[in-house]
Order: structure tokens, then sequence, then C-alpha cells
């Protein structure tokens, strides 16, 4: 399921389903593109049930993420530039004939925002999962802003130390099973400090392009955990509320619902496919 695309801009790390497929038709494609810090695995437990309805699954890492190429300058890791990225991925997934629907998690949200604005025909719909309207807030902000000189100054190990020693501290931790845990360093270390810094820089400061969005004749769909802790449920309500969209909360879900309730995920994501209801 693992494969390589590759672009313009250098080697795209991906998983792709359409071996899961099989003899059966293709009925849709969907391209996921993950937060930051964030991978393709990040959608991993909606792949082979959307692969057993005869829906072809394209998760992506971004440019200088885990286990894609790094970009050469910090204008590599700008949303402009990796919104191009998302653009010529989907200008080889879209197929006569066979729906292409875009979901974008968190930061990977403003970026597919900006390729939905370049060329809005490529898409048959636009899900923005746990991202906001422009640049995050609240405690994710205040912990970037932190985690920021200790990056610069002793790099992307003393950074994951500082984030797990953090995250023991929230009362909801829950100690992860080791093989994840390992997992999630590697995948951090791997990561382009450049990228880090400058995604970083991008995602706090991104302007708010709701208004263009929604004069965008596409169908949208807003979906977040009821426990968002990056953009609060409260800024995504309101989004979908000017943009005219689709709005699905999933329930026992915080920030990361594909991974925290990937059932009724999974639920929300096909139902809006099927219908691809008008805007209002």
């Amino acid at each position: 399921m693992k494969t390589t695309l590759h672009t313009a801009a250098g080697p795209i790390a991906a998983m792709d389903t359409l071996g899961l497929i099989g003899e059966q038709p293709v009925v849709a494609t969907v391209l996921f593109v993950p937060g930051y810090t964030g991978s393709k695995e990040d959608f991993l437990p909606l792949l082979r049930p959307l692969a057993e309805a005869g829906i072809r699954s394209v998760s992506i890492d971004m440019r200088g993420q885990y286990e894609s190429g790094w970009a050469d300058s910090e204008a590599g890791y700008r949303i402009s530039a990796l919104a191009a990225d998302v653009t010529e991925l989907a200008e080889r997934l879209a197929t006569d004939g066979c729906p292409l629907h875009l979901v974008g998690h968190s930061f990977g949200g403003l970026v597919t925002r900006a390729a939905v604005l370049n060329k809005p025909e490529l898409f048959d719909s636009f899900t923005l999962m746990g991202s906001g309207p422009a640049a995050i807030s609240g405690p994710r902000l205040t912990a970037m802003v932190a985690a920021e000189p200790i990056l610069a100054q002793h790099g992307l190990e003393a950074l994951w130390e500082h984030i797990a020693l953090l995250s023991q501290a929230d009362p909801k931790f829950r100690k992860s099973p080791p093989a994840l845990l390992a997992f999630l360093r590697e995948r951090f270390l791997a990561n382009d400090p450049l990228g880090l810094r400058v995604m970083g820089d991008e995602l706090r400061s991104a302007d708010d392009r709701t208004e263009d969005l929604s004069r965008v004749e596409l169908p949208i769909l807003v979906l977040h955990g009821a426990d968002d802790d990056a953009w609060t449920p409260a800024i995504q309500t309101d989004m979908a509320r000017r943009l005219g969209a689709e709005h699905r909360v999933i329930a026992d879900a915080a920030h990361s619902p594909a991974v925290e309730n990937p059932a009724s995920t999974l639920s929300a994501l096909t139902w809006f496919w099927e219908h691809r209801p008008g805007r209002s």
C-alpha cells in the first residue's frame, strides 16, 4: 500500500489503496492531506473500509513530513507551495466519470483550501477536518511559541522530549502502547526542522479565506471532534455557517477524529460523498 508519488518538487510518500480494491470498480477517489507534524498514517483506520466499498484512498506525507522529500528552501514549505503539490497530485488522480474528493486535516485543511481556491474544477467535494478559517490560536498557539526556541537551540530530539513531558502533565494523558509510541517518535524525528519552523509560521499567520471559499461552487463538509482542542468547535461551527457547508460533529473525538472515532468519521464522510448536498 505504501508508494512514492513523484512531483515537480520532489518525491511524496503516500499510501494508495488501489491494490486493495481488487477487481471491483473504483467508484470514487479520495486524496487525504495531513496536518502539522502529521502523516499519511493519520487516516489509516479509514483506508481499508473505504477500499472495501470501492473507494480508492491516497493519503500523503506533505513535503518535509516523515517519509516525503524535503524542500530545498523556506519557500517550499509555504502554503502556496504545498498546495501546488496537492494540485499536481489531484490532476493526476482526477479521471472522467470518477469523483475526486479532497480531505484536509488541521494545517492540511489550510493547504487543501488553497488548492481548492486555485483549481476548484478538479474536485467533486472538499472536507475540512479539524481545521479552521485562519491562524491557529489558544493553547496550541501557546505551545508552538514555547517550542520554537527549543527547536532552534536544541533540535528535534529535545523538542520531542519537551512535547512528551507536556503530554504526560495533561490530566487527560493516556500512555500509548510501546509500538505506537515508537512510531510517533520515529515520525516526529524524520521531519525537516526547517519545514517545522516554516509550516509553523504559516499556521500561526494564515489569513481568513472563508469568504473566498464560500464563493466556490463545490460541496463542502466541516467535520471536527466534539472536544477539538486546536480550533475550537465554536470557531469551526461558525466557519461552517459562513461557508453554507454541511457540518458534522464527531462524538468521543478531539482533534484527530479519523483515529479517535474512525467509525463515526467514516460514516459522516461516506454519507457526504454519496449525497454531496448543495450549498445553502
